[in-house]
């Protein structure tokens, strides 16, 4: 029963339609020293005495989970700045772990960050400066500061920052922030770029991106050091481009093939090869998802790395939509299913039924192109219980339908079923007593006020 009453309670913690006096009631749980369930510490749009409640909360794991809420506003995470325990201050340092990859993550408050810079707890100041959720601005501000980590970072802003700035920073007592400084001015110094191609640690970046002499790029080639990078040279020679072009190493011929200045026939002319599994992350084009130029370069390639990079921008327009939609590319059509808001149907269900599992329940619960009606009739019979739990989503099924599937041998659609409000009230009562489907039952929004609180009451959460 002990895994039966966690599990209700969970579903009961998600439920939308929880009432406010339940919520504080399970905000104040102790759960035996695990403290109230992560959903109802992460839902959105928490009341006020709700947040209150989980500010106050003795148990350190409940303030550690609000801290790294992605449903939480950033001011109300920020009220965590000065918590007594270091681990909850580096969580809402850090942020939200697993974030909805379509809704990018408001940042906390550039005061407030600046605050946890100054942390006195170390791993405080360590979580920020690894955060991806600083802002700009921010990251700019810290050229001055006086940890070198810090300074280092601010180099990720290179040319935001004023001219002295940046003149400091290269110069910087510490050698790492000075290396930083150095590979990002390498782009336009090439004495700087043949110093940083003597330094180790910096040799390959120094040859991707430092602007380079004649000499250091035949030299590299000719001793064959780091040839993948050097083929990604904005400054390398055409001529060079074209030796390189034609190496035995694939791997050089194939970052070759990624150049920018290629036009079509040249590109496509490069013995290259692409994994089928190969994501693409072609770095141009990844900083060109909202421009139209770039999009329709890579969108309209043959090459597969620049189709995958563009199909991760939620920007395309449709013709682009459409063109990527026809690639007949499993990589392109699993990034449109989770980068597009227009993505075609048939692509999503062609998604689903390829990855099925964890991925594709969620794409079906959120992408808002995914299709509701003609479900029922189309999968409630199908032989693959991944199909069956669509007929769950039609607007049309029934509640004897609903009911049928709450029984289905597929554990995922019996789940889908006791989550649907359509289930019958005997069911819904009845699921809540089966292990595992007492969660998604917990979580019903029909769930009577009266049941929930007899789950809270079981559970002996206190009134």
């Amino acid at each position: 029963m002990v895994a039966f009453h966690a599990s209700a309670l969970d579903g009961v913690a998600a439920n939308p339609a929880l009432p406010t006096p339940l919520l504080l009631r399970l905000l104040t749980f102790d759960g035996g020293g695990h403290g109230p369930p992560r959903r109802a510490l992460q839902r959105a749009a928490l009341p006020e005495p709700a947040i209150a409640a989980i500010l106050a909360h003795p148990l350190q794991r409940a303030r550690i989970d609000f801290a790294m809420s992605a449903g939480a506003r950033p001011a109300e995470r920020a009220r965590l700045v000065d918590d007594p325990s270091p681990k909850v201050r580096a969580a809402l340092a850090y942020g939200p772990e697993w974030p909805d990859p379509r809704t990018p993550v408001a940042p906390l408050p550039d005061a407030v960050c600046a605050r946890l810079l100054d942390d006195p707890d170390p791993s405080v100041r360590t979580a920020l400066l690894e955060s991806p959720y600083l802002t700009p601005a921010f990251v700019a501000s810290l050229a001055t500061h006086g940890e070198p980590e810090a300074r280092r970072i601010a180099v990720r802003e290179w040319e935001a920052l004023p001219a002295g700035e940046r003149s400091a920073l290269s110069v910087d007592p510490d050698p790492e922030v000075r290396r930083a400084a150095a590979l990002w001015e390498c782009r336009r110094d090439v004495r700087l770029t043949t110093e940083l191609l003597r330094d180790p640690k910096a040799a390959a970046r120094a040859l991707r991106y430092g602007l380079l002499t004649f000499a250091d790029a035949e030299r590299c080639i000719a001793e064959r050091t780091h040839l993948a990078s050097l083929a990604e040279n904005p400054s390398l020679p055409a001529d060079l481009v074209e030796r390189l072009a034609t190496d035995p190493d694939e791997a050089v011929r194939l970052a070759v093939s990624l150049r920018p200045e290629l036009d079509e026939p040249q590109r496509m002319a490069i013995d290259f090869t692409v994994g089928d599994h190969a994501r693409g992350d072609v770095e141009w084009v990844r900083h060109g998802l909202t421009d139209p130029e770039v999009l329709r370069r890579a969108a309209t390639s043959a090459h597969p790395l620049l189709r995958r990079t563009a199909a991760q921008s939620p920007h395309l327009p449709s013709d682009l939509l459409r063109r990527l939609a026809r690639t007949e590319d499993p990589v392109v059509e699993n990034l449109l299913s989770i980068h597009h808001p227009d993505t075609p149907q048939e692509i999503l269900m062609r998604v689903f039924a390829r990855l099925g599992g964890t991925f594709s329940a969620w794409m079906a619960q959120t992408h808002p192109r995914f299709p509701r009606h003609g479900l029922a009739a189309r999968y409630a019979d199908h032989p693959d219980g991944n199909y069956r739990r669509l007929a769950v989503r039609d607007p049309a099924a029934t509640s004897e339908l609903i009911e049928r599937l709450s029984h289905d041998p597929e554990v995922w659609t019996r789940q889908a079923a006791a989550s649907d409000p359509r289930l019958p009230l005997g069911r819904l009562r009845e699921a809540l007593h089966v292990p595992e489907l007492a969660s998604s039952a917990g979580a019903n929004p029909a769930l009577p006020e009266e049941e929930m609180t007899a789950v809270v009451d079981r559970a002996d959460v206190s009134a």
